[in-house]
């Protein structure tokens, strides 16, 4: 299955609510299990981003609809990675030519 990683940055509202934030993450978590994919790593950072999530899809167009929804809620903005296990990326570069 496809794997993402998601680089979040609250809003204001995100940052205002805060405290409810994991039962929201938590929400998100079931949202895209009942799609197909799941939250397979979620961290708070310091830095220039709020939180990582790593997860999988069952292809672009499910983790897009999601991700989708996700920004619509105004709580927060994401910038999404789709990433290639070491597995993959031998197989990739054997390709070349």
């Amino acid at each position: 299955m496809p794997l993402y990683i998601v680089l979040c940055k609250l809003t204001d509202e995100g940052a205002r609510d805060i405290k409810n934030a994991p039962k929201r993450i938590r929400a998100a978590g079931k949202m895209i299990e009942k799609m197909g994919g799941k939250i397979t790593g979620f961290y708070l950072t310091i830095g220039d981003y709020d939180y990582i999530a790593i997860g999988e899809a069952p292809n672009d167009e499910v983790a897009c609809t999601f991700l989708l929804g996700m920004g619509a809620t105004g709580i927060l903005k994401t910038t999404t990675l789709k990433a290639f296990t070491l597995e993959e990326f031998e197989k990739i570069v054997k390709k070349l030519p």
